[in-house]
Order: structure tokens, then C-alpha cells, then sequence
């Protein structure tokens, strides 16, 4: 018998976005009326992809999901799992008992379109009896509608890949996130008088829209700066040939970051991808676009 008990929010929770945020502020609720640990159930991988043969973008990585949920609703319990064919042909019952005998579940979370086990044959109304049956506690939570939309995933996904980031993070509640290890790339920075970092998106994790954003940028350590960042292949560098990478131009700041954990979270899109003629043009480009992130964030 698990030791811990607790209030579980099952979910994928992409995004962590605002109709999320009710799943968790009453995850939160219940374990402070029950004395519970407020824990979130995910997975490494978004289950259609398994089930479909087809790969589901993502919006964070399982690790900048975790991140989110731990910052804005202080839930560090997340319990991250991998979803493969085992779990995928669980029936839906037993999976609830697995919360309850594994899990130590006391009480479970979930949406109204919640589904789960074996051919998604477990919803909210099976869970709610399910619950019942085993006396634990358990609460279905209605759609969160903003602007008269209700907030999804999916939608958020349209707005990242159309470079609509200022009402992704509307339906986000909180600025689109990337967090990545700092990478070497072509030092051309250096030469330009404008150094960047160079970060990648994990495999699955969906690449916005090409262009450049006003971001700000978290240190290992929790120094905030605010940056230039630029998402593309380098066109005036590598003619577009390269994988997507994600170069932020960190203003103000000085240092090596190589091997270093970095988040970004991005705010307005200032310009689209753009190819230069020479380096000269790009580096009068990018002092432009430094002035601009300036404007954006009420700076000279």
C-alpha cells in the first residue's frame, strides 16, 4: 500500500493552460481541507500518439510541464509516467485502482472529457462511480471558457503555429515557455557584437511560428533578463538547411551559459524570419530587434 496519500489531478495538462488551472486549484483545495499532498498524474509521451501511429505536437515537454505546474500552483508531486502499449491495454477500472493502491489516491481530479484506459473506455461518469465504489473522493471539473472559447490544447497549438503568441498565452495564462540546455552553434554572435545562446525543442515539442520574439530569460541560479530571441534554421547563415533551434540574444548580460539550463518565456512576436543579404545587414537587423524588445518591455 503506497504510503503518501493524496488528491490527484489526472491529466496531460499540455500547456498547463487555463482550463487546466481549475483542475489544479481544486486538486490544491481538496488536500488542504483533507490534508492530502496535492500530486498531478502525466505522461512522457501524449497517448494519441502511441494509440494513433501518428506523432500529437507538443506544446511543453513532460519537464516544462512539471516546471509550470510546480511555479504557478506550487504542486511539486508530478508524477511523470511512461505511457507505452501496457498502458495503453490497461482496463479503465484497474488503472483507478492503481491510482488507489499504487498512488495512494485518497481523492482524483479530472475534466469532464477525461478519458482513459484501454480503447478510452474510461470517462468521467466511470470514474465518478468508480470513485464511489472504492469510498474515495472525487470531482469532475466543467470546461473553462475564455472569450466564449473554451481552452484546449489544440486551440493553443493553432495560435504557437501561427505565430499568434499573444493569445496563446491569453489561453495559456502564462507566457509560452521553452527551457533547454545551452548548446554550441556557429559563434557568428561573437563576430556581430551580439552574442547568443542557442537552444533546441525536444523531440515532439511543437516549433512556433519562425520569428523573432520578446522573451524574458531565467538562469540557472533565477537571474531574469530580458532577450531577443529567434526561431528559424539561419537562413543568412545556413540557407535555411538546419534544424530549428531557438538563438536569444540576452541583453545586458555577460557570461558563458554553455551546458547550462535556460528558460524562455516568450511574449510578442516583433518580425518575421527574415534572410539578409551579408552579415552586416543581419547585425543592423538584430540591434534593431534589440531596441524593439526594449520598447515592448517598457525599456529606453
Amino acid at each position: 500500500m503506497a504510503a503518501k496519500k493524496r488528491v490527484i489531478a489526472l491529466g496531460f495538462f499540455d500547456g498547463v493552460h487555463i482550463g487546466h488551472s481549475a483542475l489544479l486549484e481544486r486538486a490544491l483545495n481538496v488536500a488542504e481541507q483533507k490534508n492530502l499532498i496535492a500530486s498531478v498524474i502525466t505522461y512522457d509521451t501524449h497517448p494519441l500518439s502511441l494509440i494513433s501511429g501518428r506523432s500529437v505536437p507538443l506544446i511543453n515537454s513532460a519537464e516544462d510541464r512539471a516546471g509550470l505546474i510546480g511555479r504557478i500552483f506550487g504542486i511539486d508531486d508530478v508524477i511523470i509516467l511512461h505511457f507505452d502499449r501496457e498502458t495503453a491495454d490497461m482496463p479503465w477500472d484497474a488503472f483507478v485502482q492503481s491510482l488507489v493502491t499504487e498512488f495512494g489516491a485518497e481523492h482524483l481530479v479530472a475534466g469532464h472529457d477525461h478519458r482513459f484506459g484501454r480503447r478510452g473506455e474510461g470517462n468521467a461518469e466511470k470514474l465518478r462511480e468508480k470513485c464511489a465504489e472504492l469510498s474515495i473522493g472525487c470531482d469532475i471539473i466543467p470546461p473553462v471558457l475564455y472569450k466564449g472559447v473554451v481552452s484546449s490544447s489544440t486551440l493553443i497549438r493553432g495560435f504557437l503555429t501561427d505565430g499568434d503568441i499573444t493569445s496563446a498565452n491569453e489561453y495559456l495564462g502564462h507566457p509560452h515557455v521553452l527551457t533547454d540546455y545551452v548548446r554550441y552553434g556557429y559563434r557568428l554572435g561573437r563576430t556581430l557584437g551580439t552574442p547568443t545562446i542557442n537552444m533546441a525543442f525536444g523531440d515532439g515539442v511543437l516549433v512556433p511560428s519562425h520569428g523573432v520574439y520578446a522573451t524574458r530569460v531565467y538562469l540557472d541560479g533565477g537571474e531574469e533578463h530580458i532577450g531577443v530571441t529567434n526561431i528559424g534554421t539561419r537562413p543568412t547563415v545556413s540557407g535555411g538547411s538546419e534544424a530549428v533551434t531557438a538563438e536569444t540574444h540576452i541583453l545586458d548580460f555577460q557570461g558563458n551559459l554553455y551546458g547550462k539550463s535556460v528558460r524562455l518565456e516568450f511574449f510578442g512576436k516583433t518580425r518575421s524570419e527574415m534572410k539578409f543579404r551579408n552579415t552586416d545587414e543581419l547585425r543592423e537587423r538584430i540591434l534593431k530587434d534589440c531596441g524593439d524588445v526594449r520598447r515592448y518591455f517598457g525599456g529606453a
